[in-house]
C-alpha cells in the first residue's frame, strides 16, 4: 500500500490487532529536541482519533504547513497516531463489503479498547518504556479511558479534547442502534464543523483550509470517489457509543481512572456543554490531578480552527507536569 508520508520523518508500521489477519496501522514521528522544563519520564504521546476521520486529519494535518504534531514535536514529544480498524490506512472489517444493515455497528468501545491496548503495548516495546501519555478527541476518550481503567500503570497522563460524557437515562427511551457501517461526505463533515459557530461571529474553520482538509478526508477511502456523492465509509459504532452515552451508558467508569486527566473544549463545543464537562469532571474521583479547561472562540473541531494554537498551548503545558510543588521533605538520612 502506498502511504503518503505527512514529514520526511516520519515512520509508518501495520502491527497485528485483535482481529487477525487485520493489521493496523501507525504513524510515528519522533521529537526533534530532548524534552525540557518536564516532571515526567515518559515523552510519549499517542493520539486516539474520534468518530469519523484518522490521526492524519486531526493531529497530523497541517494548516499552512503546521500541525499540531509539530508543536508536541518540538515540545519534546515523541508523537504516534493511530487510525482504528476501518478508518484511514487501518485494515477494514470484511463486514464493510456487506450491507450495513445485516451486521451490528462496528468499531464499539469494547473493541476499540482492545485495538488500543495492542498499540499501547506495541509502542511502549518499540520505547523500551512503561507508560505513555494519551491525547483522544471526542469518542476516542471513551476507549481511552477504558484502557487506562483497566491497565493504570501504563498511562502517564491525559488529555481529553472535547470528550463525551454520560447523560441521564431518558424515561421510555432507549439508544438508537446503529447499522455496521455509514458514509460520511464532505457536505456532512461541513454541516457539522460549523454548526455550533453562534449566527453573525466570524468564521473559525477558513474555507480555503476545510476544502483541502476535505481532499485529504477523501483519500482515506479508497473507494470515496467512486460514490454518487462522493463519502468516506466509516464503521457506526463510535457513533453507536456516544449515543448511548446521552441515553445513561458510557462505555467505561471515570472513577476507575486514575491518571491526571485535563479535559480540554472550546466555548462552542455542542457535544460537552458546561453541564457534561461538569459530571465528568467530578466523576474522575481517583484522578490526583484534574483540569477543565475552556477555550474562547472553538467548537467540537477546535484542532482544525482558528484557536487551535490554544488547544496546542494547554495541552503540552499539561503533558509536560510541573503542576504539583516539589516533595521538599529531607532525604532519608538527613535532618
Amino acid at each position: 500500500m502506498d502511504i503518503p508520508s505527512l514529514d520526511h520523518r516520519e515512520q509508518h508500521f501495520f502491527i497485528p490487532g485483535p482481529h487477525a489477519p487485520l493489521n493496523l496501522f501507525l504513524r510515528y514521528l519522533p521529537a526533534t529536541q530532548v524534552i525540557a522544563n518536564s516532571s515526567h519520564s515518559s515523552h510519549i504521546v499517542l493520539y486516539v482519533h474520534g468518530a469519523s476521520f484518522p490521526s492524519a486529519l486531526s493531529i497530523a494535518h497541517r494548516f499552512d504547513g503546521h500541525s499540531w504534531r509539530d508543536e508536541l514535536n518540538a515540545a519534546g514529544f515523541d508523537v504516534w497516531g493511530l487510525d482504528f480498524q476501518g478508518f484511514g490506512f487501518s485494515d477494514r472489517y470484511p463486514e464493510m463489503d456487506a450491507p450495513a444493515k445485516l451486521n451490528p455497528a462496528l468499531c464499539n468501545t469494547a473493541d476499540a479498547t482492545e485495538q488500543l491496548h495492542c498499540c499501547v503495548q506495541f509502542i511502549l516495546s518499540h520505547h523500551a518504556a512503561s507508560r505513555l501519555s494519551i491525547i483522544a478527541h471526542s469518542w476516542g476518550s471513551i476507549p481511552t479511558c477504558r484502557l487506562a481503567s483497566i491497565y493504570p500503570t501504563l498511562i502517564d497522563r491525559l488529555v481529553l479534547f472535547g470528550p463525551i460524557a454520560r447523560r441521564g437515562p431518558r424515561r421510555y427511551e432507549v439508544a438508537p442502534t446503529a447499522t455496521a457501517w455509514g458514509l460520511v461526505t464532505i457536505e456532512n463533515q461541513w454541516k457539522r464543523f460549523v454548526e455550533d459557530v453562534p449566527p453573525g461571529v466570524v468564521p473559525v474553520l477558513s474555507q480555503v483550509h476545510f476544502d483541502d482538509w476535505a481532499e485529504h478526508y477523501l483519500d482515506s477511502d479508497p473507494g470515496s470517489r467512486l460514490r454518487d456523492p462522493a463519502s468516506v465509509m466509516v464503521p457506526s459504532g463510535p457513533v453507536n457509543d456516544i449515543l448511548r452515552a446521552w441515553h445513561g451508558q458510557l462505555g467505561y467508569e471515570p472513577a476507575m481512572v486514575r491518571a491526571p486527566v485535563a479535559l480540554i473544549r472550546g466555548e462552542w463545543d455542542g457535544l460537552i456543554p458546561d453541564q457534561d464537562a461538569r459530571w465528568l469532571f467530578d466523576a474522575f474521583t481517583a484522578s490526583p490531578n484534574k483540569r477543565d479547561i475552556k477555550i474562547s472562540g472553538g467548537t467540537h473541531l477546535m484542532h482544525l480552527e482558528a484557536m487551535r494554537f490554544a488547544l496546542y498551548r494547554e495541552s503540552i503545558s499539561f503533558l509536560h507536569g510541573g503542576d504539583l510543588p516539589p516533595d521538599l521533605s529531607p532525604a532519608k538520612g538527613t535532618s
